[in-house]
């Protein structure tokens, strides 16, 4: 089913035009000569986006606007002004408008605003169709993009073996919530999953927790202590940094493995464990093993399977899913009730490069809850930070340097090329990301030759 586009304007003629155009171009298109009837539409049926003029005769396009975002903010708003109303059409940016054009407009631009702004209203729609994400069969990972389906296959198949497991990838990804999805999926799911964190402890407490010691082995050791191993038998036990755990401890956590054995700080006496043991880094262990950092024999063991966690900036897909997911849980502990993110919102979101990962998305999203005083989450509530030109990676000196001399043609055409590969040659795509048409984009390829 086509997305449904409602075109606000008391002009006859324009309202026309613009009908015929939008059409051709594959959508569904109602019509609506004043702001008032705008306004009575929408309450009684839903439109995936709205291109609305401000000048009208008996309610202006700002107050149409307002009446609409509180009866559906999450309605994506297009204004069509006049140049010389650009300080109102800013106004009604503030007000929730998802963005304006000046007249007249430029067509090519009308169609890639329309199709990121219809963007939005099928990521809200597939949010409702893929709640199923959310279930447990789905090993509490929220996400339906291609590479967390892969992951899932992965976990699936080596969840049943008692086989170390190696989980690498960056700070913020969920590393700790895979080795839980393993050892649930495990036949050892009935038994302790047992988590340290190896980063957060000195190398004589770490040894402590993870294989306890005798009443009287340290200054403090007032009792006898099981370390984690005794505590994880028949488990699973998760030690998270592993990249962090000193060369002097490596040698007894390798015993450990290999053999099965542990013994207590100041005991003698050596204890059989059955443990199924996961770790996890954020750290280059080759690159650790060669500075001798890492013993070489640890990593291998460790590394039986290796499982990479992707980075939340390559799985953009999941970002909505997620903010959603994070929405309900906070929203649910803050005893709010928040719908929904504003169209802008959620865009901010899914532009944003999220260096700190599923771990940073969870902090904005919930401070947004508690900074959020209506039922849906806008852009005012989110930090500046994520903003996408406060983002924008700086050019280095280095790169400078190649630009310099650089023809524009020369300059265009690698950026074409460059954009293309990221976009793994979907020309769609790409003719979005540099904000041209696909057919400008089949024009500037035949032009340097690629087409």
């Amino acid at each position: 089913m086509s997305a449904q586009v409602l075109i606000v304007d008391d002009d006859l003629a324009h309202r026309s035009m613009l009908k015929i155009l939008i059409k051709g171009w594959g959508y569904d298109v109602a019509e609506a000569d004043d702001g008032d009837v705008a306004v009575e539409m929408v309450r009684k049926q839903s439109y995936d986006s709205i291109l609305m003029d401000i000048r009208m005769v008996n309610m202006d396009g700002i107050t149409a606007l307002e009446l609409i975002k509180e009866y559906n903010p999450s309605i994506p708003i297009l204004i069509m002004t006049a140049f010389s109303s650009v300080d109102t059409a800013v106004k009604a940016l503030k007000i929730g408008a998802y963005d304006y054009l000046t007249k007249p407009l430029d067509f090519e631009v009308l169609q890639l605003t329309l199709e990121r702004m219809l963007d939005h209203t099928r990521i809200v729609s597939e949010n409702e169709e893929l709640g199923s994400c959310l279930e447990p069969n789905n090993m509490g990972m929220v996400g339906n993009s291609d590479v967390i389906k892969e992951l899932r296959k992965i976990i699936a198949t080596i969840a049943p073996s008692d086989a170390s497991v190696l989980i690498t990838g960056e700070s913020g990804t969920g590393k700790e919530l895979v080795a839980n999805a393993i050892h649930s999926a495990s036949n050892r799911a009935d038994q302790k999953f047992v988590a340290i964190n190896c980063a957060a402890l000195s190398e004589n407490l770490l040894e402590s927790e993870l294989f306890g010691h005798e009443r009287g082995a340290f200054t403090g050791a007032d009792r006898r202590r099981e370390g984690r191993f005794v505590q994880a038998d028949g488990g699973t036990l998760f030690l998270d940094e592993v990249g962090e755990i000193p060369v002097a401890l490596q040698p007894k956590l390798l015993r450990a493995l290999q053999q099965g054995e542990v013994q207590r700080v100041g005991s003698d006496t050596v204890e059989k464990v059955d443990v199924r043991v996961i770790t996890a880094t954020n750290r280059d262990l080759p690159e650790e093993v060669e500075h001798g950092n890492f013993r070489e024999d640890l990593y291998y063991r460790l590394n039986v399977i290796a499982l990479r966690v992707p980075a939340l900036r390559e799985r953009p897909s999941d970002i909505p899913l997620l903010a959603e997911y994070f929405l309900k849980k906070y929203s649910n502990k803050n005893r709010k009730n928040i719908k929904g993110l504003a169209p802008q919102a959620m865009d901010t979101l899914i532009r944003y490069a999220w260096p700190g990962n599923v771990r940073e998305l969870e902090n904005v999203i919930e401070r947004a809850v508690i900074m959020t005083m209506g039922e849906y989450i806008s852009t005012r509530e989110l930090p500046l930070s994520l903003s996408v030109k406060e983002n924008e990676a700086p050019i280095q000196q280095a790169q400078v340097s190649v630009l310099t001399g650089m023809s524009l043609d020369e300059l265009e055409r690698k950026a074409i090329l460059a954009t293309l590969e990221e976009c793994e040659y979907n020309k769609s795509k790409t003719a979005r990301r540099l904000g041209i048409t696909r057919a400008t984009l089949h024009n500037k390829l035949k032009r340097y030759g690629f087409e």
